[in-house]
């Protein structure tokens, strides 16, 4: 007779959660299985339960959900617009509203697992006494017209639901009724439900206990027996000054279980730091005390013992020599297990661009000599690839051309580029079309590790306003990188060129010694991303032997400096969004006439790399009458620019470019020209697509009215 009841129970509670409708087709089915079947009671329950439950009640359901209710809801605000923002964002109501209606029973459902949502993120934030009451009523429905829809006004958005949270005939959330009174709730109006949230005291941290727990073996006094059970104890852990900063929780804190949760992970990261690779930590347990308003907490940790790494083992080498990656590696067997130091020495391997993925797993178990063995699988990327290159501005013109690449040409990373390109398509600075043919090794950790042997042969031809220019160019030299942010380099070059200006024609033949420094502590993953902070500096000296008409001797020097201040330091914005950039160039050439210098060594200005709004090398001393640019012996040139990311992938900048040559070495002398512009530019993985038209604000006569530049990449 209990089993009886129980079966009855069950199949009731679940006829009246679904209404009257369904209890009225229970007590039909009862009596048509008593007719027909001579079988006991619990059996004809049973069949009776489950057939509605599964057959028949879903066709019941299914009717009564055919007709979906719109709804609107509200949660009142707490005080706190982290809690409020955080209630939103749990909240099933609030997230599932904008997608499909649904009938009284999903919404019934939605509304009963909001209590415990909302609950545990109260909880999460310290309030584990508070309160959770909804309401649900009814009101005529609001629909947005389109002009709402388009603006979409948030204040008009809480005005519709303010308009009837003053309700009278309301249910609560709990009520087993509440599918049935949203059933009947009339089709032209909507469910209005509203959340209220009592928060009451918000509770602190009280004591925070950090435990070992070990077994140890029982021994009798006198050791007469050796049977007894181990016993287990514990042991309060004591933590160094590191890993008590890592840690960084307090008693008297507010108790948000996002920061006990955290502080746990912050100290098994800082507790392997330490050597302590098989660290442990379980979840902490926590102990509410209402009558003090606190929570107690006890982490359970194992520290483990400090190791060493043991045998490091590579797995996926294929094209790659092992050899060079072992030399490569900032690992060695024995020292101190690191994760940190594990995954610069990963990041460092991916620098060469070889790998595809390169994963590094420390295995489980201490080896026999009680040292930690490392496993480092590697994917290697394609060796070969074939790109193409295109870019446009008004003053340059069109370039067009191909790139074939190999990344692993003798198995130690060494890197040969293959490029043909068309430029001078178009163009106000340009005669005629012209190409830029080169080939370009790379071998890396040449001699030493960081230091790159770096040759080019290259065949040039332009034809500017300026100057005619055919040249073959071969140049061969070191860059070694001296810290994380510093790099040197060293080159011996020599040029042979044909120069035609003005009808002038002359043969040179160069030797220069370019001698340079870098500093970049931008952070950037690639030159072609948009810096937010950091500086970027260089300096450039090249000593230069001129043999054509007579024998010269002259030194370029050349130094530039760009900055960026992310106005996030100001709380105004998000980090990244609004950025403020700045750079300044400056160059000089000492020991030679400004003529007799070959045109092309020669300093200009105008264009992306100084001034905008003034076409390539249309900054400066002109040649009488034309806009054939002389050239001068100094140049200087600044630059503000503004850069406003409006969305993931869209973003605006603004500028202001400033510059001036000179007809000596002096620089800041001579007729200032400035250029001011805006663009936009769409974000991809390889770096922003730029579009800008700049102006010029004081034209020179025969100068152009604007420049367009397209280009991949910041200008700076």
């Amino acid at each position: 007779m209990q089993k009886v009841e129980t079966y009855l129970r069950l199949c009731l509670n679940i006829m009246i959660y679904r209404g009257n409708q369904g209890l009225l087709f229970i007590e039909l089915q009862l009596k048509y299985y008593n007719l027909l079947n001579k079988m006991n009671v619990s059996k004809i329950l049973s069949r009776v339960c489950w057939g509605v439950t599964a057959g028949v009640c879903s066709s019941i359901y299914t009717v009564l959900a055919a007709d979906p209710q719109t709804y609107r809801v509200e949660i009142r605000p707490t005080g706190n617009a982290d809690i409020d923002a955080t209630l939103s964002d749990v909240s099933n109501l609030v997230t599932l509203k904008k997608t499909k209606a649904v009938g009284s029973f999903a919404l019934s459902g939605r509304i009963k697992s909001d209590y415990e949502r909302l609950q545990s993120a109260m909880d999460s934030f310290g309030y584990y006494d508070a309160k959770i009451k909804i309401e649900i009523g009814n009101a005529e429905a609001v629909s947005e017209n389109k002009e709402q829809k388009k603006k979409k006004k948030k204040d008009e958005a809480f005005s519709n639901v303010k308009r009837v949270t003053n309700l009278t005939n309301t249910i609560d959330g709990n009520n087993p009724d509440l599918p049935n009174f949203i059933g009947h709730i009339p089709d032209n109006q909507d469910a209005v439900v509203v959340i209220h949230i009592d928060k009451g005291n918000q509770y602190h941290l009280g004591k925070i206990e950090l435990v070992e727990k070990k077994t140890q073996q029982q021994v009798e006094p006198n050791n007469k027996s050796t049977n007894l059970k181990p016993q287990e104890i514990s042991k309060t852990i004591t933590l160094t000054d590191d890993q008590q900063k890592a840690f960084a929780l307090k008693s008297g804190q507010p108790a948000a279980s996002s920061d006990v949760v955290a502080a746990k992970g912050r100290l098994l990261t800082s507790l392997r730091e330490d050597g302590h690779a098989l660290a442990k930590i379980n979840d902490p347990v926590a102990y509410l005390r209402p009558d003090t308003k606190t929570l107690d907490i006890v982490y359970e940790v194992q520290p483990g013992p400090i190791v060493d790494l043991g045998d490091i083992e590579f797995k996926g080498l294929e094209k790659v020599h092992e050899d060079f990656i072992r030399k490569r590696l900032l690992l060695s067997d024995g020292q101190l297990y690191q994760p940190s130091k594990i995954e610069s020495a990963r990041q460092d391997l991916s620098s060469l661009g070889v790998f595809s993925s390169i994963d590094a797993t420390a295995g489980t178990k201490l080896d026999a000599n009680g040292r930690l063995p490392l496993l480092l699988t590697f994917k290697e990327a394609k060796r070969r690839s074939v790109s193409f290159e295109a870019g446009y501005s008004t003053d340059l013109g069109g370039r067009l051309g191909v790139r074939w690449s190999h990344k692993n040409l003798f198995g130690n990373a060494e890197k040969l580029n293959l490029v043909a390109l068309a430029t001078g398509l178009g163009g106000t600075a340009q005669k005629g079309i012209g190409y830029d043919i080169y080939a370009d090794f790379t071998k890396p950790d040449f001699k030493r590790r960081d230091q790159e042997l770096n040759a080019r042969i290259e065949a040039v031809k332009q034809n500017l306003y300026s100057y005619d220019q055919t040249a073959f160019l071969i140049k061969a030299g070191l860059n070694r990188k001296i810290n994380k942010h510093w790099r040197v380099s060293g080159y011996l070059g020599a040029i042979q060129e044909h120069i035609i200006q003005r009808q002038y024609k002359n043969d040179y033949s160069l030797l220069n010694v370019p001698l340079g420094a870098r500093y970049d502590n931008t952070d950037l993953a690639s030159p072609m991303m948009s810096p937010t902070h950091g500086m970027k500096a260089s300096v450039l000296a090249t000593p230069t032997v001129s043999f054509g008409d007579g024998t010269i001797f002259f030194a370029i020097l050349e130094g530039s400096a760009s900055t960026y201040f992310d106005l996030a330091k100001t709380g105004l914005t998000k980090p990244g969004d609004s950025v403020f950039a700045f750079r300044g160039t400056v160059g000089s050439i000492q020991g030679a006439s400004r003529m007799n210098l070959p045109p092309d060594q020669r300093m200009y200005a105008g264009g992306t790399s100084t001034v905008r709004g003034f076409r390539f090398q249309g900054v400066g001393p002109q040649f009488h009458g034309t806009k054939y640019a002389v050239g001068g012996k100094a140049m200087d040139a600044g630059t503000v620019e503004f850069r406003q990311k409006l969305t993931e992938s869209f973003g605006t900048q603004a500028f202001m470019d400033a510059g001036q040559v000179s007809k000596t070495s002096m620089p800041f002398e001579g007729d200032v020209r400035v250029g001011v512009g805006a663009g936009v530019k769409y974000y991809t993985p390889l770096g922003p697509i730029r579009f800008d038209i700049a102006v010029p604000v004081n034209r020179p006569p025969r100068g152009d009215k604007f420049e367009v530049y397209i280009s991949l990449g910041e200008t700076f």
